[in-house]
């Protein structure tokens, strides 16, 4: 099934955005800009294991700039993992440099590492979107998952997500063919997709989420969690916040359907909604003003937000939605009906 009806626009941070960010401490300026990456030379494609294509090449800059781009890269480093304390750095060199081809937002990931233990991490770099800033924000206060990035003019930067590529773990056999560990994935794919329709995060395909998986002493657990945020209150379709909807999510489908009753899923739909709430009543006050923002921004085409209205208001037999003029008013309604509910 194609859900996705058009490539995803780019929306530029607004005022107000630019004003909750630098609020809340995601406005931090620094002196690598977006557009000094682009500046590279040459490029080397980037293969799998297996040697597929992986739409990523490694690039390559000219001597003379190279340095400096490093030192401002590993300062970005120092501020989003250790608050901007450059001692972290002097043990770090930045090993790799790559840029994907096809994504939205451009972005480019960098490779650090300690010179002591040859320990790496990654984080990326790429063109700011509204849109996404909005969906990173709110899944760091809405979802278990806390999210590190900040905002420099247009360049946005963030963290590695750490987890198994959701393709690969199907792909891979990585599930773990006893019945109760497939039921713990069956019971988070529920809660992931109650995660993202509540708070309208779209594209959600095996593709775009990560599982991490954490050994217990008597079984594993496991979180999905999104990787790319793109799609937030954007698509017009409401299928398309629903992971459950996506062919490439059909394993997971079908792990439901084996394991879980209709009872198990609506308790299971209930306890995320209510994990939901009390997040929300937690940070009340910086959800209300993320989403007071929001209302006031334009993040989609208003067929996109027509078609999504009724279509919400029709599934939740409200009218509330019919109301509503921005997506930001949409996703208010969304949060609306799960406050109202508890």
């Amino acid at each position: 099934m194609h859900l996705i009806s058009k490539k995803k626009l780019i929306y530029p941070i607004s005022d107000l955005l630019r004003k909750y960010l630098r609020q809340y401490g995601r406005d931090v300026k620094t002196s690598l800009k977006y557009s000094e990456l682009m500046e590279y030379e040459n490029f080397i494609n980037v293969y799998d294991r297996d040697g597929n294509n992986t739409y990523w090449i490694t690039v390559i800059y000219n001597h003379a700039v190279a340095d400096e781009i490093n030192e401002k890269l590993k300062h970005v480093y120092a501020i989003l993992k250790a608050a901007g304390d450059v001692s972290v750095i002097n043990h770090l060199y930045i090993d790799r440099i790559d840029f994907c081809l096809f994504a939205n937002t451009g972005p480019f990931r960098v490779r650090v590492v300690n010179r002591l233990n040859d320990n790496f991490d990654y984080f990326y770099v790429k063109k700011a979107d509204a849109s996404r800033i909005y969906g990173l924000e709110l899944e760091h206060l809405l979802s278990p998952n806390h999210i590190s990035y900040f905002v420099n003019d247009e360049t946005l930067i963030e963290e590695h997500i750490i987890g198994i590529p959701a393709d690969q773990f199907l792909t891979k056999n990585n599930t773990v063919h006893q019945n109760f560990e497939e039921t713990r994935l069956a019971k988070e794919f529920v809660k992931f997709n109650e995660r993202c329709f509540v708070r309208l995060l779209g594209d959600m395909h095996s593709s775009n989420f990560v599982i991490d998986v954490t050994p217990d002493f008597e079984s594993t657990h496991y979180r999905m969690r999104s990787i790319d945020f793109d799609q937030q209150s954007f698509e017009k379709r409401k299928a398309v916040y629903l992971p459950q909807f996506f062919k490439q999510n059909l394993p997971f489908v079908d792990l439901v359907s084996k394991h879980l009753t209709p009872q198990s899923i609506q308790q299971y739909q209930r306890e995320e909604r209510s994990l939901i709430f009390n997040r929300i009543r937690n940070s009340r006050y910086q959800i209300r003003d993320i989403v007071h923002v929001m209302t006031r921004d334009t993040i989609a085409p208003q067929e996109n937000i027509e078609q999504l209205k009724e279509e919400l208001a029709k599934h939740y037999n409200n009218t509330e939605f019919l109301r509503c003029k921005t997506m930001g008013h949409i996703l208010r309604i969304s949060l609306k009906i799960l406050i109202k509910g508890k």
